[in-house]
Formats: structure tokens, sequence, C-alpha cells
């Protein structure tokens, strides 16, 4: 089992709510959904009911303490770097035309159609 699974799950087990728990992680929903999946078919027994409420199965609640004992034991883990803030950059208009030479008329341009 991995253990970002089992952090998952604690997660669902703990906020009872599937959005809140992935708000909580700072997850998509979709992340939390595959990695409960993923863990469910590890395990091979459903352990979250789905339905109107959101509560633990049997098999929930017994790796519940199983998945919290684990966590404790294994090490905190590394922080992602943060990519500095900002976008594409972008080109200049001004860099790589010809210079305007005194004395020269411009060259001739069409007007555009309205």
């Amino acid at each position: 089992m991995k253990i970002t699974h089992l952090r998952r799950f604690v997660a669902i087990a703990e906020e009872q709510h599937f959005p809140r728990a992935a708000e909580a992680l700072g997850i998509p929903l979709a992340a939390l959904y595959s990695s409960l999946e993923k863990l469910e078919a590890e395990v091979g027994h459903p352990l979250v009911t789905r339905g109107g409420e959101t509560r633990l199965t049997p098999a929930g609640t017994l790796l519940l303490d199983e998945a919290r004992e684990r966590i404790a034991t294994e090490p905190e883990p590394a922080a992602k770097p943060v990519a500095p803030a900002g976008g594409k950059a972008k080109a200049s208009k001004g860099k790589g035309r010809a210079p305007v030479v005194k004395g020269q008329p411009k060259p001739y341009k069409k007007r555009q159609g309205r």
C-alpha cells in the first residue's frame, strides 16, 4: 500500500466529505477518487459508502487504525519546490526591426478595409 493512498484515505475518513478532503489535501477531486479506488482494489473490499452520506464500511474502520499507525511511522514527505509566479515571456515588438532612416519615405501601406 502506498503511503499517499493511506494519507488520502485518512483525510476522507476524518472529513466524511470528498470535496472537503480534496481541498484539505490540496489535490483535485478526481485524484482523490482514483487513489481511493486503487486502495479499495488492493484491499479487495469497499472502504467508504458513496451514497447520500460518506461513511466508512467495517473494512474501512479496520483499515483506518492501521493506516494511522503506518502514517505515524513514515517520515514526512519532502516539500515540493515552489515555482516562481509569472507566465511566459512576451517578445518585444520594438526589437528586430530596421531602424528608421531620416529622409527616406516610409514604405506604402494599404489601409485595412472596414
